[in-house]
């Protein structure tokens, strides 16, 4: 699914209004029934107060709409508007004249702090006072409704957008956006509902079509693309029948040092996992036996050195390479980083202290292998790209980087970013159980081992994130998300692989009977 910006989604309202040969009038009509319809589904003609906080641009038309056709439905419904300006949009005004004739209470019209009204617990609040067309941080009594109404423990039902965030820019006053437990967002979500700082304003949502032109939404470029299943089973590629260990390549995970052994144990078995014929691990000498012992699959190098990695050395050509995970910081592994950078031509994934080095030594970046996968934590981003002052100069330093030095980028989190040049892919597996140790370092394998398998570098960071995630998810859900840890990340991934092609199970009674 496309995440498209304010202006694009303008753009696409315009397009469908002439080739649809419909008014925009219409339009507001169509995006206000599946609105209402939402809600009433769910309420089935449960007589609670319902408040609808209106204003005075089209998201508020929106919501005169939803107003109207919950009272041409006998429900109890208070339709406030937000007097806060003398402009009104053409639609707005419409839809406040239809709104009229169909209710003996007049909207109330609120110009200040006098005229909040009393809500309880049990009402419901449905939010249109400002959509995606805001242009400036809500101020003065408005800012004020937004915190009394964050303030009631009433359910908040935000229509397209919670008032106060923009769909596409930084957040100004965290104060001023609503706390909505819901959003109705229309055709396409917004890409602040999964940047750290705004997606906390956006937990839950669901995406109603309302049937925006379909020509012009599949050729235009977007801001980013969302990553669920459907686009990951086009991403799979299948085994051949005759396929040996050969056919799926041979992983080299560079990894550990004395004390940080497990990073090696659980990134060699995720390559494993996700599909890679062969994995040889290269460790310190005190990685020996316990790589052996842990994953007897795989085979296993090791460094002259004791303790730490100083001369990565090995006599047969990888199909891709894993380097990083727990290798320490030592002058002789950077020194062995150069070489392994210069000497090897095939794909990396590029993780955790190998990272770490390339920020403290900036002549590595000269010899980033092209193409490579960087996959930074938070503080490894900071320590990479530099501080940033919000997520949206975050994602433009990201895109300057993976752009100058021809690499791919995954920004792991709730929901993890894969960037490359300037595009933009949002992951929309995982939890909060996978946030434990060890979990970067099975995703670093995961992408090496479909690196191994031939799979693009784009292609296996989009598809690794999305496996990894959904094998968390599945993990998780066996154990809650206190239990989970790296290991059944990777456990789970046969699960995972199955899930990508297993039908829904049918519902016990089709809609049609009900």
């Amino acid at each position: 699914m496309k995440i498209f910006s304010t202006e694009q989604l303008y753009e696409a309202d315009k397009t469908t209004v002439e080739k649809q040969q419909i008014t925009s009038e219409d339009l507001m009509e169509r995006a206000g029934t599946q609105i209402f319809q939402w809600l009433h589904q769910r309420l089935n003609g449960v007589p609670v107060p319902i408040h609808i906080f209106c204003g005075i641009g089209d998201n508020g038309g929106d919501g005169l709409v939803v107003g109207r056709l919950l009272i041409e439905h006998g429900y109890n419904v208070i339709v406030y508007i937000m007097n806060y300006s003398d402009k009104r949009s053409k639609n707005f005004l419409l839809n406040y004249d239809k709104i009229k004739n169909v209710t003996k209470n007049w909207p109330i019209l609120m110009k200040g702090e006098n005229d909040f009204p009393k809500i309880n617990s049990e009402d419901i609040i449905v939010d249109a006072i400002f959509g995606i067309g805001l242009n400036r941080c809500p101020g003065g009594w408005v800012k004020k409704i937004i915190q009394y109404l964050n303030e009631c423990k009433a359910f908040k039902l935000a229509v397209d957008i919670p008032s106060g965030l923009y769909p596409n820019a930084p957040l100004e006053d965290k104060e001023a956006v609503l706390k909505a437990n819901h959003i109705l967002t229309f055709q396409v979500p917004k890409l602040a509902f999964f940047l750290p700082e705004t997606a906390v304003f956006a937990q839950s949502f669901d995406v109603l079509d309302i049937g925006l032109d379909m020509e012009f939404l599949h050729n235009a470029e977007p801001l980013a693309q969302l990553i669920s299943k459907p686009e990951v089973r086009r991403f799979y590629q299948a085994r051949e029948k005759f396929g040996h260990k050969g056919t799926y390549g041979h992983v080299l995970i560079v990894a550990g040092s004395y004390g940080k052994m497990g990073a090696a144990v659980l990134s060699t078995t995720a390559a494993f996992r996700i599909g890679a014929g062969m994995v040889t691990a290269f460790v310190p000498k005190c990685g020996y036996n316990i790589l052996q012992t842990a994953i007897p699959e795989a085979m296993v190098i090791t460094d002259k050195e004791e303790e730490f990695l100083s001369d990565i050395s090995f006599d047969f050509e990888p199909s891709a390479i894993g380097v990083g995970m727990g290798i320490g910081k030592n002058k002789a592994t950077v020194e062995a980083l150069k070489k392994l950078f210069t000497d090897s031509e095939v794909p990396f994934l590029i993780d955790a202290d190998a990272l770490n080095n390339i920020s403290k030594n900036k002549d590595l970046l000269k010899l980033l292998p092209k193409n490579s996968v960087l996959t930074p934590h938070p503080s490894e981003l900071k320590r990479l790209i530099g501080e940033w002052k919000n997520d949206y100069e975050k994602l433009e330093k990201v895109k300057k980087f993976s752009d100058k030095y021809e690499v791919v980028l995954v920004i792991k989190g709730a929901y993890s970013i894969t960037v490359y040049g300037d595009k933009i892919y949002i992951n929309t597996t995982g939890n909060p159980g996978m946030a434990t140790a060890g979990s970067g370092d099975a995703l670093s394998g995961v992408i090496t081992g479909l690196l191994s398998q031939g799979y693009d570098p784009l292609l296996a960071s989009v598809f690794g994130v999305y496996m990894h995630g959904r094998a968390g998810d599945i993990a998780s859900e066996k154990m809650g998300y206190e239990a989970v840890m790296a290991g059944d990340i990777i456990d789970n991934l046969g699960e995972a692989y199955l899930d990508l092609f297993a039908q829904a199970e049918p519902e016990n009674e089709s809609s049609e009977n009900k």
